[in-house]
């Protein structure tokens, strides 16, 4: 009896031991995790903003799939929100703050426990890829959120790691979003032609780019400088494509609405004229426009379509990757003249 006695009296003061040292416990918390993630900015920014894109990243989703979403009517921005159940009880998220690009604030609670604040922040590199911080804070903690943690390991460790790889899966969402793409041969056209501004150069295949880059804003700068306004997407015409000797000679151009005088050496004037053309579509990164070369080229040589000698080999670029970072999104448009 006396043994018994003894023993509950040890329990009782492990219990009274574990009691205080709970109540010891800091009042607050705060865990955070950075990760750099290859991808623009703005495309890290328009994934996370939006509730409907965080199951496809969350590692808690991942851990217990049988855990059940429900979307609020406004997921996007300030205001929006989604709740989770599972076996633990239910939880909320909500967007209470927004800076375009930069920063989301948001306020998470899970079943009873405190409200906890949870923050995003992005920085872009200049190499393309963006540093982002996933932290969340709590404060005010009552004695029994603190005994749940304290059971549980804490909050570095039951939050921590799920950030860490959170941050992880979203990287690979994103990067696999990026490379999204698809090629249409439309077929037969007419192309309307018209009048355009535009600069020619030549140059080997692998510089193409960085003079493309280099062309285009003296053109552009040009038309806005002399107020002659735009008249559609800015176009390549190309002249020779000698792979044998990777060179390529090519003409920048922007359509223009009628005929101008230019004073600029460098900015000449030029008409297209209206040309039956095989077009192709693609939807999607720059970096495959040779399949869907490849792809109209083929189609004119399986619909027996002959080619005219030094006609418009033209790429029109619909998208400015500008106001579209997602190269997914962007849209090209190929046009061949054939007789």
């Amino acid at each position: 009896m006396k043994a018994f006695k003894y023993i509950l009296f040890l329990i009782l003061i492990l219990i009274i031991g574990l009691a205080i040292y709970i109540a010891v416990q800091p009042n607050s918390f705060h865990v955070e995790r950075t990760k750099t993630l290859k991808a623009p900015t703005p495309v890290v920014y328009n994934n996370v903003i939006d509730f409907k894109n965080w199951e496809a990243w969350s590692s808690w989703i991942e851990e217990k799939p049988e855990t059940v979403i429900t979307l609020s009517d406004k997921t996007k921005g300030i205001g929006g929100s989604y709740t989770w159940e599972d076996e633990d009880g239910i939880g909320t998220m909500k967007t209470v703050d927004t800076k375009l690009n930069a920063s989301i604030k948001q306020e998470m609670q899970f079943a009873d426990f405190p409200i906890n604040t949870v923050n995003w922040h992005f920085k872009p590199n200049e190499n393309g890829t963006t540093d982002v911080t996933w932290t969340i804070d709590g404060k005010d903690l009552p004695f029994g959120f603190k005994a749940y943690t304290t059971v549980m390991g804490g909050m570095e460790k039951l939050i921590g790691p799920h950030y860490e790889r959170g941050l992880e899966m979203l990287d690979s969402v994103l990067v696999a979003d990026m490379k999204r793409y698809s090629v249409s041969v439309e077929g037969e056209t007419q192309h309307s032609g018209g009048f355009y501004l535009y600069n020619t150069t030549s140059c080997k295949m692998d510089n193409f780019k960085v003079k493309m880059q280099e062309m285009f804003p003296k053109i552009g700068g040009y038309a806005i400088a002399n107020n002659i306004k735009m008249a559609g997407s800015p176009f390549v015409i190309y002249h020779k494509w000698d792979e044998a000797n990777n060179t390529v000679m090519f003409s920048c151009a922007v359509p223009t609405s009628s005929r101008f005088e230019t004073t600029e050496p460098e900015v000449l004037t030029g008409q297209l004229e209206s040309f039956k053309a095989v077009k192709t579509i693609l939807n999607g990164d720059y970096e495959n426009l040779k399949e869907a070369w490849d792809k109209t080229m083929s189609y004119i040589q399986t619909n027996n379509l002959e080619m005219i000698d030094s006609g418009p080999m033209i790429e029109s670029y619909l998208t400015d990757p500008m106001d579209t970072p997602n190269p997914a999104d962007w849209i090209t448009e190929i046009y061949i003249a054939i007789k």
